[in-house]
């Protein structure tokens, strides 16, 4: 498409809608028309579009793999009914191991509808596959199916080859897709199919269908990753058709087929470009209840088309127009007159509308410590927001089955299932990709909502609203139990990170709460507050303040099971893990020289821990020892408890499972907890709030200072009176109470080698050696620069841009010097 159509293109997108942030949870009634009956679903679907606007998440990462020690850098993009969702400002990313725990969790700002954020992963990092799961509030409402999440693999660094994985594939599935939904008996039906082995990866497969006689009625054989169709038609409901596979490596099985149906209707489709034809299949053309159906298409929860259908005056088939249409999927769904779906069909609208992004020159340098520049080419017909990655493309290995921000925003993120290697049918628009994709559209299903819930006002309950900002709420109750009704909270909002301060007022509704909105600060704000009546000032209140549901701690629920991730080059990986291992030794360099990296603005350098606190606590067996102090006088931890905190802190310490009720593991066995020097339990240690805390000290084992030390222990005090005293000794009769707030993001370090400085003296062992979410563009050249210095090994170099326009239009450029 040229440029010059493609903004017009593209105002097909669907606009935000105005009720979103004013009555996003409010109940509408659906009354049918007067004259058709159809006219209740559409009214439905409009109210649901309204209503439920669909958000989206992806995460573009600097790298495929990582290893301990590393830094996972991304960037968030985020959209709302296919456009850049500018009001959004909360994005909430965890990283979970394999059992689905939460290892790390972060809220990140969102800006422009995106949002950069990172993970440090400590050297203690255990080895294995992780999951990176981003959301925002609005769409914990909704199928958590499609919420993002990307499955990586972390590597240690001091292992030399890839780690055989424990995991082999020796089992296989097939299922079996009826096209529109159901087989019908007495009519020839596609039966799409998907084979995949024991780890959820696709594999060829051959064999026949059988009838209930034990005649051949098809032949199967995969087409595409597992993949393919086959014809077939049963003879009636009581016709058993078996289906008798052979995988690729000998293995046999036998598969029943859904069972055939002697009513109702299927629905076939043919995409064949700017058309898609749909023919109706009804299992009996001499049942009356055909002469009344209706097709509806959908996409993006907007209605595109719709056609009525009689089959007893043949009028059974017709085509949807899809040539003005964005690319993504389009619903095609088939009703009956009673305003049931009969049958139901996805299918990929497929247009040349993708951001369009080149490299207009570069100079690349392979030189070490030598500069490089290339310049990239937008449209310029739209303004774009771009990321940037430069890598190793020796030393770093590339997924071919990691999903981009095309084939997730267009395909992955509509669709329930898992597909294979997604980037792989955006490679090109032959007849072979095209048949491939349609594959993928009728092994998955799309179910952001159900029409017959709809129809029958059953919208999706508002569990989370749609945020703006950050939110302080709870309650003000008098010392009598009462609420404080019709009262204030006064509130002193000061900021460490900054040293700045503001002041702020709550009204206190009749039933006590309160609610403050909007607020947006970095790292985490101390908001000491006071009551305040009618009457008086100071008044003796208790305020309670919610808990947010990202301050919790849960297990997260994964729809899908977590896949292992096929093996990895050992001739990349070697030369991966060895420089991340060297990596890691110039970082254990910086920090013990204590080298101030000025273009770097880190301020995590390791504090030792203040020894008058520890002397203060510590007694007999407790003071010294071998193992890890944590002063937390000394800093804002804001975690829910000591074991979300002490979470990758401890080498060897292995936290799993519900941080209310977690399970420890120290060589093997649990080790001995302690409050105040007296043996506890992780019930009692988990409620105690962390703001209470003074004093963590984990002993390595053996640990001879009580009774069950033999795998270590995990002492902890809570403050005694001088250390509960408020940061600020000016502000008296305030009450303190600390709020998270969002994270702050790191700069990405970016030597400058025209320039001595004493860090330069350093080897040079980056595997990414330029990383930017926000790549700025130049508004009348429509180009972006990017500059950067080679390291201390690298030959080849791999650049990755991703990004998307004010219109919706997503890209990727990828390529190699």
């Amino acid at each position: 498409m040229q440029p010059q159509n493609r903004k017009k293109y593209r105002r097909l997108k669907w606009i935000l809608p105005v009720a979103l942030l004013a009555g996003i949870a409010s109940a509408v009634a659906v009354r049918p028309g007067p004259d058709d009956w159809s006219d209740k679903l559409i009214k439905a679907l409009q109210i649901f579009n309204t209503r439920y606007p669909q958000e989206k998440v992806y995460l573009h990462l600097d790298k495929d793999y990582y290893a301990a020690g590393e830094t996972i850098w991304f960037k968030g993009y985020v959209t709302i009914q296919g456009l850049p969702s500018i009001q959004a400002t909360n994005l909430y990313v965890e990283l979970l191991d394999k059992n689905n725990n939460i290892v790390q969790k972060k809220l990140f700002g969102i800006a422009n509808a995106g949002a950069p954020g990172f993970f440090e992963l400590p050297e203690t990092q255990k080895a294995g596959v992780y999951q990176l799961r981003a959301y925002t509030a609005w769409m914990l409402n909704f199928d958590p199916a499609f919420s993002y999440s990307r499955t990586i693999e972390i590597f240690d660094p001091s292992k030399k080859t890839s780690i055989p994985s424990d995991s082999t594939a020796q089992d296989f599935s097939v299922q079996f897709f009826p096209e529109g939904g159901n087989l019908i008996a007495g009519a020839a039906n596609n039966v799409a199919f998907k084979a995949i082995d024991n780890n959820g990866y696709p594999i060829e497969i051959t064999g026949i269908v059988k009838d209930g006689k034990g005649a051949t009625e098809a032949t199967i054989k995969t087409i595409h990753d597992g993949m393919g169709t086959f014809e077939v038609t049963p003879n009636g409901p009581q016709d058993a058709l078996q289906a008798v596979i052979k995988s690729a490596k000998g293995q046999s099985k036998t598969f029943t087929l859904p069972a055939a149906q002697a009513t109702g209707a299927t629905l076939k489709l043919y995409n064949k470009g700017a058309r898609i034809f749909y023919q109706a299949v009804p299992a009996n053309a001499s049942d009356s209840s055909m002469n009344d159906m209706v097709v509806l298409a959908q996409m993006n929860n907007q209605l595109v088309y719709k056609a009525s259908l009689n089959a007893g005056e043949g009028r059974i088939s017709g085509f949807v127009p899809v040539d003005k249409l964005p690319s993504g999927i389009l619903q095609v769904t088939l009703f009956g007159k009673n305003g049931l779906p009969l049958a139901e069909r996805i299918a990929f609208v497929r247009r040349s509308d993708l951001l369009q992004m080149d490299v207009l020159e570069s100079n690349v340098s392979k030189e070490f410590r030598k500069k490089s520049t290339v310049v990239l080419r937008l449209p310029d017909t739209l303004q774009s927001s771009i990321s940037v990655a430069i890598t190793d493309a020796d030393a770093v290995p590339v997924d071919k089955n990691a999903a981009n921000i095309v084939s997730t925003m267009l395909l992955t993120s509509d669709i329930k299932g898992y597909v294979y290697n997604p980037n792989w049918y955006f490679r090109n628009e032959d007849p072979a990709t095209l048949q491939a994709l349609d594959l993928v559209m009728m092994t998955n299903g799309w179910r952001r909502f159900s029409w017959e819930k709809i129809a029958n006002n059953q919208f999706p309950e508002v569990k989370y609203p749609y945020e703006q900002g950050l939110i302080v709420k709870g309650s003000a109750t008098q010392p009598n139990g009462r609420p404080l009704a019709n009262g204030r909270l006064d509130m002193i909002i000061k900021l460490p990170i900054d040293s700045s301060s503001m002041f702020a007022q709550a009204p206190i509704n009749e039933k006590g709460e309160f609610n403050m909105s909007n607020m947006v600060f970095p790292d985490t704000a101390y908001i000491y507050y006071q009551g305040n009546d009618a009457v008086k000032k100071g008044v003796d209140i208790s305020v309670k303040f919610d808990t947010h549901f990202f301050d919790r701690a849960t297990q997260v629920k994964i729809p899908y099971p977590l896949r292992v991730p096929p093996p990895v080059d050992n001739n990349s990986l070697k030369l991966f893990l060895a420089g991340a291992s060297e990596g890691n030794k110039v970082n254990r360099s910086i920090n013990n020289k204590t080298v101030y990296l000025q273009e770097v603005n880190v301020n995590a350098k390791k504090v030792k821990p203040a020894e008058t606190t520890e002397k203060r606590y510590a007694s007999g067996m407790f003071s010294g020892g071998d193992g890890y102090s944590f002063d937390l006088t000394q800093e804002t931890p804001t975690a829910f408890n000591i074991f979300q905190y002490l979470q990758s802190k401890v080498a060897g310490l292995q936290i799993t499972g519900d941080m209310n009720n977690p399970s420890l593991s120290w060589r093997g066995g649990k080790p001995g907890l302690y409050l105040n020097e007296m043996q506890s339990d992780v019930s009692m240690l988990s409620s105690i709030n962390i703001n209470d805390i003074a004093l963590i000290k984990v002993f390595r084992p053996p640990f001879m200072g009580g009774f069950g030390g033999a795998n270590g222990a995990i002492a902890v005090y809570t403050k005694k009176g001088g250390d509960n005293k408020t940061p600020d000794p000016t502000i008296k009769g305030f009450q303190l109470y600390k709020k998270a707030g969002y994270t702050v993001v790191k700069q990405f370090y970016s030597p400058d080698y025209s320039v001595k400085k004493e860090v330069h003296a350093l080897p040079d062992k980056r595997l990414t050696l330029y990383w930017n979410p926000n790549v700025p563009v130049d508004t009348l050249t429509h180009t972006a620069t990017v500059e950067f210095y080679n390291n201390d090994f690298s030959k080849r170099f791999r650049l990755v841009v991703e990004g998307i326009t004010e219109e919706g239009t997503v890209g990727r450029l990828e390529q190699e010097y």
